[in-house]
């Protein structure tokens, strides 16, 4: 599947800026199943300074806010050629071995909740996968799809704990549980292309898992099914902290709004 995606992040400061540097994961991998065909990032209020491959093999990029700035605009714009793989994206690769990914994070340590949710999820007779599928939809059913009840600093526990969140959350959830039963795991952002929509106001995330004999198998969570070609992969880590699409420091004044717009569809050939 060719899939055109445009993804625009803009921040507006309460004050100028005196200095600001921001780090980029805005640029999607080359791995198995997905074919980067082109990509372009522009910039507003900010010039890129470098880029490079972090411990997890995310293409970073360092932007430095021009001083007296009162907005930032960051527009990402390309095509990713895509392939159904079940989800699954084999091999180890990238600087951390893969016991690194067996560690709690803050935001993916287990608490009461996190191990009384995995006390009931159900051991397939089919295997691993079976059972993280299990895991998946344990986490879906206590846990609502819901908007505003969680931020990006809430940890795992306590979004079982509230019932309610994101995609985030529900990677993380899956993320606590899977290293509780000393299966690897790791977070994934990037982009999905929606069937009801082609305009969106955020980016999406899910998990995956490292099995026997298949590698790194993803689990969207949040939609209770592996990744298919819709889906784009563009960082991954150890939670969102090692994945997030924006992250940066800036002096002089506080970031008063920020606004995603984001357009992802399938694309022709012929066009």
């Amino acid at each position: 599947m060719r899939l055109s995606i445009r993804h625009t992040t803009r921040y507006r400061f309460a004050d100028s800026v005196s200095h600001g540097v921001q780090r980029l994961r805005l640029t999607p991998k080359e791995t198995q199943g997905q074919t980067i065909l082109d990509w372009s990032m522009f910039y507003e209020g900010a010039q890129e300074q470098l880029s490079y491959d972090d411990q997890n093999f995310n293409h970073v990029t360092l932007i430095a806010v021009e001083e007296g700035a009162r907005e930032v605009v960051v527009t990402c714009q390309g095509h990713v050629q895509t392939e159904d793989n079940a989800g699954v994206i084999g091999q180890h690769a990238g600087h951390l071995p893969l016991w690194a990914f067996l560690g709690y994070t803050p935001l993916t340590k287990p608490g009461p909740k996190i191990k009384a949710l995995i006390a009931k999820v159900e051991r397939s007779a089919d295997g691993m996968v079976g059972t993280l599928h299990n895991l998946s939809a344990a986490i879906r059913e206590s846990v609502e799809y819901g908007v505003g009840t969680t931020g990006v600093n809430t940890t795992a526990e306590e979004a079982v704990v509230c019932g309610s969140g994101v995609c985030q959350d529900h990677a993380h959830i899956f993320i606590a549980a899977a290293r509780s039963l000393d299966i690897p795991a790791r977070y994934v952002s990037g982009y999905l292309m929606m069937n009801d929509r082609i305009e969106q106001d955020a980016t999406h995330a899910w998990a995956e898992a490292h099995v026997q004999g298949l590698g790194w198998v993803g689990f969207d969570i949040s939609n209770g099914i592996s990744p298919d070609p819709r889906y784009v992969r563009v960082a991954t880590g150890r939670d969102y902290a090692d994945a997030a699409p924006v992250t940066g420091i800036s002096f002089g004044a506080l970031t008063e709004d920020l606004q995603v717009d984001l357009s992802v569809e399938q694309q022709t050939v012929e066009q």
